[in-house]
């Protein structure tokens, strides 16, 4: 695939290549992420200050003209680094919403704290027996006057931690698992009735359990169609999917990168156990899954903008593509690295467990497969 960057998107990769071999080296994203913070504000701050938090936007809603593109090349360089920072959240998800169905005022009230770096979001859809339908909901949002009452849990809130408001999906009507009658709300995690856990992820992230214990929200709290919101929610999490492909690919460029070096300083039998010819197999095994998951996110970030069915093949694809890449990447780094590769003191252990965790979000390889095999 002939894929050419931008002379400013090619600027951005570099500016973020930089900032994140300059203040995201393995020392200190470890103290970061075993800190009570869990995060840097400094860090979000300084992405606002680059313009990279605008970068996706409209201008005429703020940003800067840009679009999933490049999210994809953030997303990739922040992959290098495992990068904690609630970019998908923020940008990605909270930004789709305000963007593809957001209001005048919504946009103007919301967009303006993301750019500026003033407002984090996370994105509240999971709940514990929904598995990967965003249609299985037991939160509801029932009318109360001119606004509604929520009431629900949703589980593994990523980023919910350090966010100053949540994107919520939520039932105003319908069956559990009935597709229409789905809708999505903006709510202020200060407002009375939000209650929630924190806890750290096994990646090095912050996810909370949200509770909603009869929440008041105004009529304006909600986004897009009420009980028309399922096709949105999917393409909005196609867009996340699509970027959390490049930020894995990312991690898998790293991790094969790592594991290479390692191969060529360890010695066994007096020689590198890179001279072995086995183990040269293994690592261009895992430079070609790399390769063909670049390609494969490439292609699924391009087709973000396509119709709704040839849009969910392209992603789908994806996901199922850069699935089996993680996991075969990740695995073979850690049996090549033998058992260090399993202590805290290599950083190779992160980047396992970050694209472990990576086929669990927005669909599993099944899921997505069944989807694709569904659509095809």
């Amino acid at each position: 695939m002939d894929f050419n960057f931008t002379e400013e998107q090619t600027m951005v990769r570099d500016g973020l290549t930089r900032m994140v071999r300059e203040q995201y080296d393995w020392d200190t994203r470890r103290g970061v992420v075993d800190s009570e913070a869990g995060w840097r504000p400094e860090i979000w701050a300084q992405l606002a200050e680059l313009g990279i938090l605008g970068m996706p936007f409209a201008e005429e809603d703020g940003g800067f003209g840009g679009g999933a593109v490049d999210a994809m090349v953030v997303m990739e360089e922040f992959g290098k680094g495992l990068v904690v920072e609630p970019f998908v959240p923020t940008v990605v998800c909270a930004g789709g919403f305000l963007k593809h169905a957001g209001s005048a005022a919504q946009k103007e009230e919301h967009i303006g704290g993301i750019v500026d770096g003033s407002r984090t979001y996370a994105f509240a859809y999971a709940e514990p027996r929904g598995r990967y339908d965003y249609a299985d909901l037991t939160t509801t949002a029932k009318k109360d006057g001119d606004g509604y009452v929520l009431n629900g849990h949703k589980a593994v809130v990523i980023g919910a931690p350090w966010a100053s408001h949540l994107i919520v999906t939520a039932r105003t009507s319908g069956g559990q698992r009935e597709t229409d009658g789905v809708s999505v709300f903006v709510v202020d995690k200060s407002a009375k009735g939000v209650v929630t856990r924190d806890y750290p992820t096994v990646d090095g992230r912050h996810a909370s359990e949200v509770y909603f214990e009869n929440v008041s929200v105004p009529a304006d709290a909600l986004i897009g169609e009420e009980g028309g919101a399922l096709p949105l929610i999917e393409r909005v999490t196609d867009e996340a999917i699509a970027a959390q492909c490049a930020e894995a690919c990312g991690v898998m460029k790293v991790a094969h990168a790592m594991t290479l070096d390692y191969a060529k300083q360890r010695k066994q039998f007096g020689v590198p156990i890179a001279s072995f010819q086995v183990l040269q197999h293994r690592m261009v095994d895992m430079y070609t899954e790399y390769e063909q998951s670049v390609s494969m996110t490439y292609l699924a970030t391009l087709k973000l903008d396509a119709e709704e069915r040839e849009r969910k093949l392209a992603v789908s694809a994806a996901k199922v593509r850069v699935g089996q890449a993680a996991h075969h990447i990740g695995q073979e780094a850690i049996q090549i690295h033998g058992g260090m590769g399993m202590t805290d003191e290599l950083a190779i252990g992160a980047y396992f467990k970050r694209l472990t965790i990576f086929d669990s979000e927005f669909g599993n390889i099944d899921h997505h497969m069944k989807r694709h095999i569904a659509l095809a």
